[in-house]
């Protein structure tokens, strides 16, 4: 039986396919890249404009003249060719596509590496280069070659206090930075469906850091359920008997809380063996952890307390911060003493809103923590949101099974 990247693109692994792409999406930073190749082709008009979408994320609000410039430009362009558009605060790029909008059995591509976090929906997700997207534009497809498959076959269910994220990293740093070049990560098992739709999400979003193409679950109940909740009615996707490259066994209820140790990915260590190490800086949000369950269950944690350290929040879009707004997070998370990001990517990129000044140490729940991406010579500690929230408490990195 076909794995479910040759299912959704019609082929076996090795062969070279056309494919239309069901939903294709770019930021405020590909979109300009994206705008300027599709001019220089002169193609002229958009194949599917009502199937391109143009979400301002990265660099929002605008942090210089010449930024709001470039921004001001891609979205007269999109309102004036019939783009689906979202300005500045309404949120991230594959948060937003995820809100109802990625469905099961999709084709789906951005301008974006973490476009994989949708394929927790079942679609065949991945991201491509500006002038690649410029082509989707005036096509409405692209090529792929369809990639082999690893398994990561899951077993069990996380035990607290490790979550989604320690999962991720110890995935990552088991296959490594290039384990997976141009495969796709297929999660299996019986411990997948244990695992939310947020969960899934994240999992799915760091398939880049190993080199993979996509990372795809297998819509179930829990799937449709969810999709349900936006007027769709999405059919399960049945796995079976696969012909996979290799497989990864992880038994969940092993894991433990980790953090990744700059400046690569795919270098983790237990937080007991790092407690102690100083912070400047702890920062909760991305397309990794920026979500409402993300918030709630840091603001659980802190709740009451007060941060010893600067703690910026970003929630993922608008429906996330409506959300926490609405149920009392919000405000329980500024009485601790955290500042509140509007909805996008914040510090993630480095190029506003939390910049680490020379020598500054902070832990992320984002996804990567490369040399000076945050800012020239800072460091990043990459984690889960429960060892964000103990070592914001702590002012330094700390076990979330040690808070009270």
């Amino acid at each position: 039986m076909s794995t479910l990247s040759e299912q959704i693109l019609g082929a076996p692994a090795g062969d070279y396919v056309d494919c239309p792409v069901d939903r294709s999406y770019v930021h405020d930073g590909t979109g300009v890249l994206t705008l300027e190749a599709w001019r220089a082709m002169q193609a002229g008009v958009l194949a599917r404009p009502d199937r391109c979408y143009v979400l301002f994320d990265h660099i929002v609000p605008a942090n210089n003249s010449v930024t709001a410039g470039l921004q001001q430009d891609l979205r007269m362009f999109a309102r004036e060719h019939g783009l689906n558009f979202t300005d500045v605060g309404e949120g991230i790029c594959h948060q937003l596509m995820g809100e109802g909008i990625a469905l099961p059995g999709e084709i789906i591509v951005g301008a974006d590496s973490h476009t994989c976090t949708l394929g927790a929906f079942g679609a065949f997700a991945t991201g491509v280069g500006a002038t690649d997207m410029a082509a989707i534009w005036a096509e409405g497809g692209t090529w792929f070659r369809v990639p082999e498959t690893i398994a990561i076959r899951l077993h069990g269910a996380l035990a607290l206090p490790a979550e989604a994220k320690d999962l991720a990293l110890t995935y990552v740093a088991r296959l490594t930075m290039d384990g997976a070049t141009y495969r796709a990560l297929e999660f299996v098992g019986d411990g997948a469906a244990t695992l939310s739709i947020y969960s899934r999400m994240t999992l799915s979003n760091l398939a880049v850091e190993t080199g993979a193409k996509a990372g795809l679950f297998y819509a179930d109940g829990a799937t449709c359920r969810y999709l349900e909740g936006y007027g769709h009615h999405a059919r399960p996707q049945q796995p079976g008997e696969c012909c996979y490259e290799r497989e990864l066994h992880i038994d969940m209820s092993a894991v433990v809380p980790v953090v990744a140790v700059p400046p690569r990915v795919d270098t983790i260590r237990p937080v007991e063996e790092m407690e102690g190490l100083p912070l400047d800086q702890v920062f909760v949000g991305t397309c990794t952890n920026g979500r409402y369950e993300d918030l709630q269950r840091f603001s659980a944690m802190v709740k009451g307390k007060r941060v010893k350290v600067r703690t910026l929040i970003a929630p993922a879009s608008r429906n996330v911060l409506a959300r926490a707004t609405g149920s009392g997070v919000l405000s329980d998370l500024v009485r601790s003493g955290c500042t509140i990001l509007p909805p996008g990517c914040g510090p993630c990129l480095g190029a506003h809103q939390g910049v680490l000044g020379e020598g500054e140490v902070c832990l992320s729940t984002a996804n990567r923590n490369f040399r000076n991406r945050m800012g020239v010579g800072g460091e990043i500690y990459l984690g889960s949101v429960s060892t964000a929230a103990a070592s914001a408490l702590a002012g330094a990195l700390a076990s979330p099974g040690a808070v009270r």
